[in-house]
C-alpha cells in the first residue's frame, strides 16, 4: 500500500521549504530588504521551479537527499456522481477504506466510476493492525493484536450492497497470529457478498506463510479476481518487504490460486522507484505469467514517512507505457502501468468488468445448454 497525497493546495509547500533551507545561509546581519532581492522570486513559486533546480528524478548511487515531487504526480482528486454517496455512508458504519487510510489519488475516480462509470472502492479487513513490518508500508504494526471481530463479514456485506457498486475490493492486513491467516474471515465475508448482490469481487489477500489449505479457502469462496502482490523485484525483496515474505512464495501463492481453478482471474502488482532494473522489472512481468497471472499493475513507489524506504527514482511516464507495452505482449489480458496506478487502481476498470461479466453469460448459457 501506499499512503501519500499531493494536491494543488499544498504543493508548494516542500517546495517553499527547500527554498528555505537553499536561502538559509545568508547571515542575520544582512538586511532584511538584501535577503528579499536576494531570494526567489513570485514568479519563481507560481512557475514551480527556481534557480538551481534541475529536474533530476533518480538519486545517485549513497545520496541521502528526497527527491523533489516531478509535475505528473501532482494531482487533483476529480469527483464523481457516486463518490459523496459513499463518503456518506462510510461515515455512518465501522468500515475503513484503502482508499481513504492510504490518501490514495485516485479515490475520486474511482468512488465515482471514471470514465466508464464503474464505481469502485477497496474496504480493508481485519483491522488497522499489521503483524508485519514492511520498509515500504505505513500501516500500524504490533505483534499483540485484538481478535477479530465476528459481526465483520455481515456487517460489510450490508453496507457494500447499500452502496450499489459495480466492483469492490476486499483487502487486509497480516494476521500471522491466527493459525489460518484470517483466511476464514475473508472467505466468509466473501460469501456474505455474494449471497447479497451480484457485485464483482476481487480479493487482494496475504501470503498466508504459502498454506495451500489457506489460499484454497479463499479460492472455494467464488471470488472473481483473486490478488496477491509481488511488491518488487526479488533481489529487493529482502530489502522491501518484512523478513517472513518471500519472493518465491508470493509466486507460489499465485500459481496455486490458479492449480486450484483454472477459470479464476489472477492478478499482482510491482511497485517501481526502488533501484530496481529494467531487466529485473521484465523478469518478475514473465515470471507472474508463468504463475498463470492474468492482470498486472504497475506504479510508482511514494515513500509514505521518514522512517520508510526512500524513492530511489521517479520514473517518467513513458517508461510506464513502455511496460504496458510489455505486458501485452507477454499476454496478460490486463495490464495497467502508470505513474498513479496502484494495486487496486482502476479495479472496476470497464475492461476487466467485462471480461468477468462475459464469463458470468457464458457459464449461463452452458447451464441452459
Amino acid at each position: 500500500m501506499f499512503r501519500w497525497m499531493q494536491t494543488k493546495r499544498f504543493e508548494s509547500l516542500p517546495h517553499f521549504f527547500s527554498v528555505n533551507k537553499q536561502y538559509s545561509k545568508i547571515t542575520d546581519d544582512v538586511p532584511f530588504a538584501e535577503k528579499l532581492k536576494n531570494g526567489p522570486q513570485l514568479d519563481e513559486f507560481l512557475s514551480n521551479r527556481v534557480s538551481g533546480y534541475d529536474g533530476k528524478l533518480k538519486l545517485d548511487k549513497g545520496e541521502k537527499t528526497r527527491l523533489r515531487l516531478p509535475p505528473w504526480l501532482k494531482t487533483e482528486i476529480p469527483m464523481g456522481k457516486s463518490y459523496a454517496k459513499i463518503k456518506d455512508q462510510l461515515r455512518g458504519s465501522k468500515l475503513a477504506t484503502v482508499c481513504e487510510e492510504a490518501r490514495c489519488p485516485n479515490i475520486g475516480e474511482c468512488w465515482g466510476g471514471g470514465e466508464h462509470g464503474t464505481a469502485t472502492a477497496t474496504i480493508m479487513l481485519m483491522g488497522d493492525t499489521c503483524t508485519r513490518g514492511c520498509r515500504f508500508c505505513s500501516v500500524k504494526t504490533s505483534r499483540t493484536l485484538s481478535p477479530l471481530d465476528s459481526a465483520e463479514p455481515v456487517n460489510t456485506a450490508k453496507a457494500i450492497t447499500d452502496w450499489e457498486l459495480d466492483y469492490i475490493v476486499l483487502t487486509s492486513v497480516d494476521r500471522d497470529d491466527l493459525p489460518d491467516g484470517g483466511a476464514k474471515h475473508i472467505a466468509e465475508t466473501i460469501r456474505e457478498l455474494k449471497k447479497r448482490s451480484n457485485i464483482l469481487v476481487e480479493a487482494l489477500v496475504p501470503d498466508f506463510s504459502g498454506k495451500y489449505e489457506c489460499i484454497k479457502t479463499i479460492v472455494d469462496s467464488k471470488l472473481d479476481v483473486f490478488a496477491h502482490n509481488i511488491e518488487t523485484v526479488e533481489r529487493l525483496t529482502p530489502f522491501v518487504r518484512d523478513r517472513r515474505a518471500h519472493y518465491n512464495q508470493s509466486l507460489k501463492v499465485l500459481t496455486s490460486a490458479k492449480e486450484i481453478n483454472p477459470d479464476l482471474i489472477t492478478k499482482s502488482s510491482i511497485m517501481l522507484g526502488l533501484g530496481e532494473t529494467d531487466d529485473e522489472v521484465e523478469r518478475t512481468m514473465k515470471d507472474l505469467r508463468l504463475s498463470g497471472v492474468d492482470a498486472v499493475t504497475l506504479g510508482q513507489y511514494m515513500q509514505p514517512t521518514k522512517r520508510h524506504l526512500k524513492v530511489i527514482e521517479y520514473v517518467k511516464p513513458e517508461k510506464f507505457k513502455y511496460w504496458e507495452v510489455i505486458g501485452a505482449k507477454l499476454g496478460f489480458v490486463y495490464t495497467a502501468s502508470g505513474p498513479l496506478v496502484r494495486s487496486s487502481y482502476k479495479a472496476g476498470e470497464f475492461f476487466l468488468s467485462n471480461i468477468l461479466k462475459e464469463r458470468r453469460n457464458k457459464s449461463k448459457e452452458n447451464i441452459l445448454n
